[in-house]
């Protein structure tokens, strides 16, 4: 079953419920990981920045409100891991210890489609070209035509208004087909 949130899944997370929190992970798990595997270009970084994540997501869910859209909220605490992470200058990591005495237990993941897709060499390439592209313009990418997120919902992830989600999402799109021009084979 979908985990949907309502005001009373709202307030089941806010008060902590295990049942509930493991819902709302496993639902939104793979999306999360997918998000920051295409923007870290690695998979073991991904899963890392995905568990710290939920872990903020978990520490922070009394700071949202009902009725805030819960999908861009999760996709920014994502993004704002993933820049701290490069900002940091030891890379210190994120610690499940540090998670467990909270009172929070982190989930083992599922190896997903996207581990079988590295062996794709398409995929590698697209991976690759995404890499070289600004990082506004790859995360804007990722999250249209990847994660499948509205304008609007871009543009409340990116912190910026609509029309630059927009101009990001075209202007990644270009420099993408520029960079991947003869490289990549379509059927």
């Amino acid at each position: 079953m979908a985990f949907e949130m309502t005001s009373l899944n709202l307030e089941k997370l806010k008060t902590g419920d295990q049942t509930c929190w493991e819902s709302l992970i496993l639902e939104h798990q793979d999306r999360m990981v997918n998000y920051l595997f295409h923007l870290e270009g690695s998979y073991n970084d991904a899963l890392d920045l995905t568990q710290e994540t939920f872990f903020r997501a978990w520490k922070g869910i009394k700071t949202f409100k009902s009725g805030e859209e819960f999908l861009p909220w999760l996709y920014a605490i994502a993004r704002n891991c993933q820049i701290e992470k490069h900002r940091r200058k030891h890379h210190s990591q994120f610690s499940i210890e540090e998670a467990r005495d909270s009172g929070f237990e982190p989930m083992a993941f599922t190896d997903g489609p996207q581990a079988n897709a590295e062996y794709n060499e398409n995929a590698e390439r697209v991976r690759a070209a995404l890499l070289e592209l600004p990082e506004e313009y790859r995360s804007a990418v990722i999250l249209r035509f990847m994660d499948e997120l509205s304008y609007e919902e871009i543009a409340i992830t990116q912190n910026c208004a609509i029309g630059t989600a927009k101009s990001r999402v075209f202007r990644g799109k270009e420099l993408l087909a520029r960079l991947l021009e003869g490289k990549v084979m379509v059927e």
